[in-house]
């Protein structure tokens, strides 16, 4: 059973006992992203969730790694546009050693400048990690090009430029100002008992001021439908294309998802099948959704020799036609809702998992949907809402393309206009 309390002051609570496990899986939620930034800050949410790793007043970097692999015990964090998460996983019996850690790096972290320094050049190593990635950061491109003008679209690490701005005063402040106790769900799961959990959570997440301010409510993210691209000497063109799509709390993001998943989730869908396995173009090709607060896409991922773009661009603009035209059967329709639920309740046997769906939700939503509402929905599910979504969905005056590679003399608006007829 899932239960979402509130500490003295403010700070959100979701526990989900599960008594036949031996973890427990501890997360921090802060409402804080690259969409809270200005283009100035770009990346310090990020940063920030780096130096927390840094050392404490009463901690270093190595004594927080050692303390935590002496139990056996695993902890992180990770930065979104929306979100910041720092979590950790361990035995039932090793839950205190885990909670003294992960408070005191929230509310104890120096920030030193002869650490923000070292951390500095980690970043950029980072950055420049994934600009040698390809199959990466053609996402990005693409996001920052058709959200340009507005927070969604900056890069969640930031900039060379950027970041190398950063000190004590500037990370500190901007700490202080967004990790605000309404701006911070706590999410719990595993093997304890409630009243004892929030007990400790009291004693050592209790003490942060309250503090809050006016949400302002979300704006919505004009779409901006462009062609980019990246020349760079690879073996493989790295090509999204792109569509404007539905936000997080579209009630039918579930018809979307059964969508999604029938053209190109996996490894069944018409895209794999038709370009992978029966033509042989590419090694990978799939589709996906990003949904976000204010805005949302549809994309469509593909990797392939320069020599094949054309081919395969064509192919995908066929498959994209004949599922218009003749939509799809209720076999595949029945087919890909079971495959859905399922993995759906294998996911959710995950501690992990379910801390994190269930963290996820209340600092977003605000609410809990319980694993019988999310699959109540799927199977609601219809033809029609799937042929409703195909209608909506492909507006090719909305198209986006982003490739990175041997891109030269490659001209994606004529591929584009021969294929599409616009």
């Amino acid at each position: 059973m899932v239960e979402v309390n509130v500490l003295s002051n403010g700070i959100k609570v979701v526990l989900e006992e599960i008594p036949y496990v031996r973890s427990i899986s501890l997360g921090i939620w802060v409402k804080n992203g690259s969409v809270n930034e200005s283009k100035e800050l770009n990346g310090i949410s990020h940063y920030i969730e780096h130096m927390l790793f840094k050392g404490t007043t009463k901690r270093s970097a190595k004594d927080i790694a050692e303390e935590m692999d002496a139990v056996g015990g695993q902890i992180n964090a990770y930065t979104t546009k929306e979100y910041t998460c720092y979590h950790t996983r361990t035995l039932d019996k090793h839950f205190d050693i885990a909670i003294d850690i992960i408070s005191d790096m929230f509310f104890n972290s120096k920030f030193d400048d002869e650490d923000i320094r070292k951390e500095c050049n980690v970043i950029l190593e980072e950055i420049s990690m994934y600009e040698d990635a390809p199959e990466e950061i053609v996402h990005e491109m693409l996001q920052e090009e058709v959200w340009k003008n507005y927070s969604l679209g900056m890069p969640i690490l930031g900039t060379k430029n950027t970041i190398e701005t950063f000190n004590h005063t500037i990370l500190k402040k901007y700490w202080e100002t967004h990790y605000r106790t309404d701006n911070i769900t706590i999410s719990v799961t595993g093997n304890f008992k409630a009243n004892e959990i929030m007990g400790k959570l009291e004693t050592f997440f209790g003490n942060l001021k309250a503090q809050s301010v006016e949400e302002v409510e979300s704006e919505t993210v004009e779409y901006f439908p462009s062609i980019i691209t990246k020349e760079k000497d690879i073996e493989q063109v790295h090509l999204v294309l792109s569509l404007p799509a539905i936000k997080r709390e579209d009630k039918r993001k579930y018809t979307y998802t059964v969508f999604n998943t029938i053209f190109g989730g996996g490894m069944s869908s018409e895209l794999f099948q038709k370009v992978r396995e029966e033509n042989g173009l590419t090694y990978s090709i799939y589709s996906y959704l990003s949904q976000y607060t204010g805005a949302g896409t549809f994309a469509i991922y593909a990797g392939m020799s320069p020599s094949q773009t054309n081919t395969v661009l064509k192919l995908i603009f066929e498959i994209i036609d004949n599922i218009r035209k003749k939509g799809i059967s209720p076999d595949v329709l029945a087919k890909t809702k079971e495959q859905i639920i399922s993995n759906f309740i294998i996911s959710n046997e995950s501690t992990v998992n379910r801390m994190t769906n269930n963290g996820g939700s209340v600092l977003l939503r605000g609410k809990i949907k319980t694993q019988e509402e999310t699959i109540e929905n799927i199977e609601k599910v219809s033809m029609k809402d799937i042929e409703n979504v195909i209608e909506e969905l492909f507006d090719f005056e909305k198209l986006s393309i982003a490739a990175v590679g041997k891109v030269e003399g490659i001209d994606f608006k004529k591929i584009i206009e021969e294929n599409i007829n616009i």
